[in-house]
């Protein structure tokens, strides 16, 4: 036995066990631990679930699953088999002219509904003619899979007894078929051209009544049409199996909505992904105004906290006499004989109104003004309105103050001019200042929703990401097609988790790192 745990230590003035001692410690760490694990779940548990549905096609099961299909290893080396072979692409996957892709699907049926001595019934599978998507990759020209496509072969490969969950007698049937794109194939639209190649590839199975899905190649993207129980299958089961993409990649099959945020959405006038420029509109009006604030918050704030400027003395300089002749003195001058203005003072003092003064009172005003100058629906009128705001004033305000003044009144004996003392003694001490408000400013910016929603209007192309997943909402919100609208808003909040990871460390970096005597 450990000696360590059969000594005894006092708490409290009582001599108690060591081995107390240490499960006491273990359990406050347990309990503290526990907590911020809680916590953590609860504050990190919706974008967790926003990002697991984001993967799903459909996003708006219930209840919801934690672990489905594109989180399964065995699918995802079918589709990296299956992208091989439609494309000879196991990323990106699709289906080329001369590719045959085999296929196989096993059902269970019950004696009941197939006896031994009868022979299977055929299932039907099909290329559905489907437009890809609810948003602008369903309006054009594009090209449809069942055009070129074909299903052959499909046969019954296998049958064997089993016993089925119910504890009945049943078979388990297997279908194997090719999905095959001839070589030969003409081009629909053109047959002067060449066949395209096809990146999504619908397929549907349907057996017939009785007949129970048991697995396939790659498992369905949906499972429809459910058969309530009956004497001869006495649980329910879907009839139908379909598929997105039958021949998808390992990156298109997990993560689909991903790819279809940058797919999908095409600007009608240029044909390029509008959520890439949205992306590109967020980036540059984040980068130009945080930058400009950082600038105009380093000077402003240092200017305010140390150096004196516009003092006005407005003291009385009458005779004492005179004073004495005036016997009525208002308060005010009173007040300001003994506290002499500054412009300093007044400067700050508008800063503290302006930080009162709620955005939504002023947007009618800033409107009008982007308008008479021509700035509406434009990204540099979003750009360069609201690129100074007073709370970023204020906090290098407070951060100056907190510096030591020996360290300026130390550089001004070595013959230091202002400008030096502020870009080669100052202005390095304020990394932790930039840091966190660098952070405040760019994530406010990067989230901005409201004016830029009265700013920008049209075209899309200048929307910003904001603004470009709220049209996510009215286009594929009415349509049931939430995961698109997941992927989107996942793929908006990484730049800021980014620029968080970055910048963190400003948080609790000291403010000064060295100080004078006194």
């Amino acid at each position: 036995m450990n000696s360590a745990l059969t000594n005894t230590v006092r708490v409290n003035g009582v001599e108690v066990p060591m081995a107390w001692v240490m499960r006491r410690r273990w359990s406050y760490a347990i309990l503290i631990y526990g907590l911020l694990l809680l916590f953590s779940v609860i504050f990190m548990g919706p974008l967790l679930m926003g990002a697991l549905s984001s993967l799903k096609v459909d996003s708006l099961e219930s209840p919801p699953r934690v672990y489905f299909e594109e989180l399964r290893p065995r699918n995802w080396a079918a589709a990296w088999s299956l992208g091989t072979k439609g494309s000879g692409n196991p990323w990106i996957g699709g289906i080329r002219p001369g590719s045959t892709i085999p296929f196989t699907a096993s059902y269970v049926v019950p004696d009941t509904v197939l006896p031994k001595d009868q022979t299977p019934k055929p299932l039907s599978v099909t290329i559905p003619r489907l437009r890809p998507g609810a948003g602008a990759a369903a309006l054009g020209n594009f090209d449809y899979a069942s055009d070129y496509v074909q299903i052959q072969n499909l046969r019954v490969s296998t049958t064997e007894p089993i016993i089925l969950k119910n504890n009945t007698a049943g078979t388990r049937v297997t279908y194997t078929w090719d999905i095959t794109y001839p070589a030969n194939a003409k081009n629909v639209d053109d047959p002067q051209k060449a066949a395209p190649e096809l990146r999504r590839t619908p397929m549907t199975m349907e057996a017939e009544r009785g007949y129970i899905f048991e697995n396939a190649t790659l498992d369905p993207s949906r499972r429809e049409n459910p058969q309530a129980a009956n004497e001869e299958v006495p649980f329910e089961y879907p009839k139908i199996q379909s598929y997105v993409n039958i021949a998808p990649g390992v990156l298109t099959y997990v993560f689909r909505n991903y790819f279809r945020v940058f797919e999908d959405t095409r600007s009608q006038a240029t044909g390029s992904s509008l959520f890439l420029r949205w992306i590109g509109n967020s980036f540059l009006v984040v980068i130009i105004r945080t930058l400009v604030t950082l600038i105009i918050a380093c000077l402003a704030g240092y200017a305010i906290a140390r150096l004196e400027f516009g003092r006005h003395d407005i003291r009385d300089n009458r005779t004492a006499e005179q004073k004495y002749a005036q016997r009525k003195t208002s308060l005010a001058r009173r007040i300001l004989e003994n506290n002499p203005i500054t412009m300093k003072g007044l400067l700050f003092g508008l800063v503290l109104f302006v930080m009162t003064v709620p955005g939504q009172v002023t947007f009618i005003s800033n409107y009008l003004i982007l308008k008479n100058l021509g700035l509406l629906n434009s990204i540099w009128g979003l750009t360069l309105s609201g690129i100074v705001v007073a709370g970023q004033v204020f906090f290098m305000k407070q951060f100056f103050e907190t510096l030591p003044k020996e360290i300026e009144e130390a550089a001004k004996i070595d013959g230091a001019t202002p400008f030096q003392i502020f870009w080669r003694i100052i202005l390095p001490l304020t990394t932790p200042a930039l840091g966190a408000l660098t952070i405040l400013s760019a994530q406010g910016i990067w989230n901005e929703y409201f004016w830029a929603l009265i700013v920008l209007q049209s075209p899309q192309d200048n929307f910003t990401l904001p603004i470009g997943l709220n049209s996510f909402n009215r286009i594929y919100g009415s349509a049931g097609d939430q995961g698109l609208i997941l992927a989107g808003a996942i793929i908006s909040a990484i730049p800021v988790i980014v620029l968080f990871a970055i910048f963190q460390r400003y948080f609790v970096a000291s403010a000064a790192t060295t100080g004078g005597k006194e």
